[in-house]
């Protein structure tokens, strides 16, 4: 395993064995449900399906077990809207397809659209068609030099970095000023943090942040507008 490869350990719970970060000492997703989780802070943080109108794109710091993309792709293909989504994720150290799987595994709920990204995506393959109307870009590396020279720009971002005092990297005031350089007029951030100096960051980098309920046992969560 290298470096730039995620290390993890298994930790039971209730809904089956989430992994979590021995880098950052942090699980992937809520020991309380994952998949709900990313509906309520990803999707519901950013106005999601309600805003799926022509094409539309979504970029996110942390690939991680691909659970946010899943979800995210279930809702896009009930909603059945016209246009492309394109889901741009930075990754710096991205899971093993084989850890992927069985993190994967305790969702069957989006089982069909984690058999087709598991079949036809892999760390480091670059822009991947997964449908006709959906492009996946996991970009590896740290995110504080590859995102400020990215030329895209999302609709909504999620923000999904480790917790901010296990991984600060992910959230400091210039990698949030590149995030708010990289979003469209009108766009949108989450983030399931509502951390003080994750707040005024964002504030300082443009946005208009609101403090919204958080997910399970977390009080609050943070929603920004451009």
């Amino acid at each position: 395993m290298t470096d730039q490869t995620a290390s993890l350990d298994w930790r039971a719970t209730d809904h089956g064995a989430v992994p979590v970060s021995t880098r950052f000492d942090d699980p992937y997703y809520s020991l309380n449900g994952g998949l709900a989780e990313t509906r309520h802070v990803f999707l519901a943080g950013n106005d999601l399906p309600a805003r799926f109108t022509g094409d539309f794109h979504i970029a996110e710091l942390g690939f991680g077990t691909g659970l946010n993309l899943l979800t995210t792709w279930a809702a896009w293909d009930a909603a059945k809207p016209a246009g492309h989504l394109t889901f741009t994720s930075f990754e710096a150290y991205p899971m093993a397809p084989a850890d992927m799987a069985r993190a994967l595994a305790a969702f069957p709920e989006v089982a069909p659209f984690a058999d087709t990204l598991l079949a036809n995506w892999t760390p480091g393959a670059g822009p991947t068609q997964l449908t006709d109307t959906l492009t996946l870009h996991v970009i590896t590396g740290d995110a504080r030099q590859t995102l400020p020279a990215w030329n895209g720009r999302a609709n909504a971002w999620f923000l999904d970095g480790f917790s901010p005092a296990k991984n600060p990297a992910l959230w400091e005031p210039a990698l949030l000023r590149a995030v708010h350089a990289h979003t469209v007029p009108g766009g949108t951030a989450a983030t399931y943090s509502a951390a003080g100096h994750v707040r005024k960051s964002l504030t300082d980098a443009g946005f208009t942040v609101t403090r919204i309920p958080g997910f399970g046992r977390k009080r609050h969560m943070t929603r920004a507008t451009t």
